[in-house]
């Protein structure tokens, strides 16, 4: 059993959005509600099903075939602004679907070039409404280390406590020895912490170990404590925290 609170929402539960949702493709509108609808299609966190009145309708290319899913039968529509071209990228839900499901639309969160909520911008999947996210100073001992090697080591970490993830430990750049990390071409992004401006792998032993930490320059306004610092990914490298040496979680995420 891991030793952070796990996601526990279940698949197919529905919730209104509060939020205004907007998403664009080649600089045109593509839908803007407030009327949302968040379905968990998996426990870690939901997606956005939208009233068909809120979408452009002229921007969508009906494809004449159906998919069925345990959520209810939606006809498969492809997206055209211009020379722009998303084929399959939206399931538009029928009479059979679930409760407050009928006459909305799903879309592939990657086919749109970006999504908002209100008038910030949202990346990878919406934000959960029941998952925390804390960064909190601390002044804990952390010690990174792989295969013996010290990395970082520090009394004044960031402490990055998210529902579902291992706590992330984000380290004063002072406290990391840089002389075993390599920059990285590699970003990723974060529904809560925004986009990352780093990565880092760990050169040792002859063998490079790719994209092992990670930094966020600009992070989103609740996660500015972490702004600058350098986390590791607490699956691949050895942490000891206070003198205690923890256990590699599973889970792979920034």
């Amino acid at each position: 059993m891991p030793d952070y609170p796990k996601a526990i929402t279940p698949v197919d539960h529905i919730e209104p959005v509060p939020r205004r949702v907007r998403a664009f493709l080649a600089g045109e509108p593509v839908l803007d509600s407030t009327r949302a609808r968040y379905v968990w299609e998996w426990p870690f966190y939901p997606q956005y099903y939208l009233p068909s009145a809120d979408v452009r309708h002229d921007l969508l290319v009906d494809e004449e075939r159906t998919e069925p899913s345990r959520r209810g039968t939606a006809r498969l529509h492809g997206l055209r602004v211009g020379d722009t071209i998303r084929a399959g990228c939206a399931r538009w839900y029928g009479d059979d679907a679930l409760p407050g499901l009928a006459d909305t639309i799903r879309f592939d969160w990657a086919a749109l070039d970006g999504w908002f909520e209100e008038d910030e911008e949202v990346f990878v999947h919406p934000r959960n409404p029941y998952a925390r996210v804390d960064a909190l100073r601390s002044s804990r001992g952390v010690r990174v280390e792989l295969d013996g090697t010290v990395l970082a080591e520090s009394t004044s970490p960031v402490l990055v406590f998210e529902t579902g993830l291992p706590t992330r430990y984000y380290l004063d750049r002072t406290d990391v020895d840089f002389r075993h990390l390599v920059p990285s071409d590699t970003t990723t992004a974060c529904p809560y912490k925004g986009r990352t401006t780093n990565y880092w792998s760990v050169r040792g032993d002859g063998t490079q170990h790719p994209d092992l930490a990670w930094s966020y320059s600009f992070p989103t306004a609740a996660l500015l404590p972490i702004a600058g610092l350098v986390a590791f990914y607490n699956e691949k490298v050895d942490l000891v925290v206070d003198g205690e040496r923890l256990a590699r979680p599973r889970t792979h995420f920034s």
